[in-house]
């Protein structure tokens, strides 16, 4: 126990140590330093713990939120060229934000009353969100139905029957061109289950559950609004594990294999080639030929020696002297001739010859 006591020297330079810390004063003895400082193993274990918030659960790892990103990217342009070409306008359309959040922060997000579309992916457990801002889904109806590009108050109302039957275009073009993002991941069949205004009446997911928000920005003109694309995470828990960057977007080829190679070439094998074979060229004016006649004689430079020249879908490919078998015209291959490449590639060699 003795040993455990300090003396009244530690005590003192405790004391003076805590009085001038702040202004930088003398060392405080080996002892005092020692109960003071703390282990260098437990302070480096302290530095590794990060604080988990329970209200804002991350369970998308890092990589899998940039393939996320630059998947939905690519979509954003097709997505903005297809839907130019239905508003026969320019569209521009920008990813702004990929981000993972809970259910109740992503509605209290929306206004009311929007249109909030329910999808539904027989591949995907769960319902994915679509919803469409006001202030850009009502000018681009108006686009629909003929309109100019004056901008008009938004309206804060409900969908009618009709303007739904119009927005179901849209919804269509957004629905192809993320198939065609999601292909290489997962197959995806979305319809659209229901269509509702009030986004607080629809329990999707419980409000603390994780989902993906997909944050797009829509330009038309001079209006701007967003689309915002919900997933929550339940939906491609289980294809979550292909989400990583060089699992879809690697360009690196595989190696055929012995079958793949029989089965190219049994296709190959059927398949047609138009022949085309040259008897000869000449050049006439256009006076002669409106005058020809049948029984005239066109003149060539080509000798009747010289072989004809056999074209396989347009690329000299072989030479050959013309012939008859069993009373139908023919040709016979005499040569064969080298590609354009091998050509070209051949001359230097000839040339320092």
């Amino acid at each position: 126990m003795a040993d455990e006591v300090l003396s009244k020297s530690e005590i003192d330079d405790l004391l003076t140590q805590m009085e001038t810390d702040s202004t930088g004063g003398p060392l405080p003895s080996a002892s005092a330093a020692r109960a003071k400082s703390p282990d260098k193993k437990s302070q480096r274990n302290r530095e590794r713990v990060v604080p988990y918030d329970f209200k804002r659960p991350e369970r998308v790892g890092k990589e899998q939120m940039r393939a996320l990103r630059s998947l939905h990217e690519g979509f954003s342009r097709n997505f903005a060229a297809a839907l130019s070409g239905l508003l026969r306008t320019l569209v521009d359309v920008k990813l702004t934000s990929v981000e993972q959040m809970t259910y109740s922060e992503f509605v209290f997000t929306l206004e009311t009353p929007t249109c909030f579309n329910l999808l539904k992916a027989k591949q995907l457990e769960g319902t994915l969100i679509l919803d469409l801002n006001p202030a850009i889904i009502y000018p681009m109806i108006d686009r629909l139905l003929g309109g100019g590009r004056e901008v008009g108050p938004v309206s804060r109302r409900p969908m009618t029957e009709i303007e739904l039957r119009l927005v179901s275009k849209i919804t269509g073009l957004f629905m192809r061109e993320l198939s065609n993002a999601w292909e290489k991941i997962t197959k995806l069949d979305l319809t659209v289950e229901r269509v509702e205004s009030n986004p607080h009446l629809v329990q999707v997911v419980p409000p603390n559950e994780v989902v993906l928000l997909i944050s797009l920005e829509v330009t038309l003109g001079d209006v701007r609004g967003m689309i915002n694309l919900c997933i929550p995470f339940n939906s491609i828990e289980r294809v979550s594990t292909q989400l990583a960057a060089n699992t879809w977007v690697s360009q690196r080829q595989n190696v055929p294999t012995e079958a793949s190679q029989q089965t190219i070439a049994q296709h190959l094998d059927k398949s047609r080639v138009e022949v085309v074979v040259t008897l000869a060229e000449s050049i006439i004016t256009t006076a002669d030929l409106v005058g020809l006649r049948v029984g005239d004689i066109i003149t060539t430079d080509k000798d009747i020696q010289t072989p004809l020249d056999v074209a396989i879908e347009g690329v000299s490919r072989f030479q050959a002297s013309p012939g008859a078998l069993k009373g139908q015209k023919a040709i016979q291959v005499e040569g064969i001739i080298a590609p354009p490449q091998l050509t070209s590639a051949a001359e230097p060699n000839a040339d320092a010859s």
